[in-house]
């Protein structure tokens, strides 16, 4: 079992940015396929993003496509979000999660989740 622990969270203007980070410990990330999710209040956990377990390859979702980059570090078995022109509507809580099947959209191949962490766009 992989332990995630999100940060970089907060409040931010409309257009402004904020970086992510998503410390893994307990094993290492360097198998893993990463992802990033967000829980706005009343609506579902939507996918984000996810990069390889090498980095490689990478896949967003169409609503940050071109405004959010994934990145990672398995030397430091670290995930990031670099999130750019942040718009209110990206106002939610932010998880990362691992899975075991590669890079993938699929909620439930997510096997370990962090705790989330806020981040608020204000208009």
């Amino acid at each position: 079992q992989v332990q995630l622990v999100e940060s970089g969270g907060g409040l931010v203007q409309a257009g402004g940015s904020l970086r992510l980070s998503c410390a893994a410990s307990g094993r290492t990330i360097s198998n893993y396929g990463m992802g990033w999710f967000r829980q706005a209040p009343g609506k579902d956990r939507e996918f984000l993003s996810a990069i390889s377990a090498s980095g490689g390859r990478t896949d967003y979702a169409p609503s940050v496509k071109g405004r959010f980059t994934i990145s990672r570090d398995n030397a430091k078995n670290t995930v990031y979000l670099q999130m750019n022109s942040l718009k209110p509507e990206d106002t939610a809580v932010y998880y990362c999660a691992a899975s075991l099947r590669g890079i993938t959209r699929t909620i439930t191949a997510y096997v370990d989740w962090g705790q989330g962490t806020q981040v608020t766009v204000s208009s």
